[in-house]
């Protein structure tokens, strides 16, 4: 057992001194001198490699952006126009380009509609003649109403039937009366009462 202890001391003496003599042939030298470059040298392929002290790194970097932004011009919004009148049709619009927008809205009044609501509130209120005397205001209805056809004509001076058929033909020659015409009769009445009066107080009185 002694020869075996002494072989492996061996061995291990051995190589113990192939390490030592292995990283002795690979040791690397350096050498500083002071004020000047480093030269690194040793035993590793490449050469050598200097670093100049007081070496400049310069670095430029230059961006450039350009933006085109378009965006959708504002809309004209027209004016929302309600009406509790059902007889107002409400129209609106806009107009609207890059630089100015223009919006505008307006009511418009159905003329026969209006007349129709107009005698359903006169009837509603108990007066039936006013009723049918706005109705009679359109020539067609007066003209349908009348004797030559449904022979029942419109109200005239409050008067109905055959009273307001013969006051239509003896007063306003057959013809739809309207109001301007009614006053029109009614100041030539006064008038003609007035210079009756007139006459009456100069005229002198003949006593017998």
């Amino acid at each position: 057992m002694k020869w075996v202890k002494g072989v492996a001391y061996t061995f291990l003496g051995i190589l113990w001194l192939i390490i030592i003599l292995g990283t002795a042939a690979f040791a690397v030298t350096q050498t500083n001198t002071s004020g000047s470059n480093t030269n690194i040298s040793g035993a590793y392929t490449g050469g050598s490699t200097t670093y100049e002290s007081g070496s400049t790194s310069s670095s430029t970097t230059t961006n450039s952006t350009t933006s085109n932004i378009r965006s959708a011009p504002y809309t004209s919004a027209a004016p929302s126009l309600g009406s509790m009148n059902n007889c107002a049709l409400a129209l609106s619009a806009g107009v609207q380009n890059f630089s100015i927008g223009v919006s505008a809205g307006r009511h418009f009044i159905d003329p026969v509609c209006q007349t129709i609501n107009l005698s359903k509130a006169l009837h509603g209120m108990g007066m039936k003649v006013a009723a049918i005397s706005v109705l009679c205001g359109n020539p067609e209805i007066f003209h349908a109403m009348s004797a030559a056809f449904a022979n029942t004509p419109c109200p005239i001076e409050g008067k109905i039937g055959a009273e307001a058929t013969k006051i239509l033909f003896e007063k306003y020659n057959g013809k739809m009366p309207t109001y301007e015409q009614y006053l029109k009769l009614q100041l030539k009445k006064i008038k003609d009462q007035k210079n009756k009066i007139k006459i009456e107080k100069i005229k002198p009185n003949i006593v017998r």
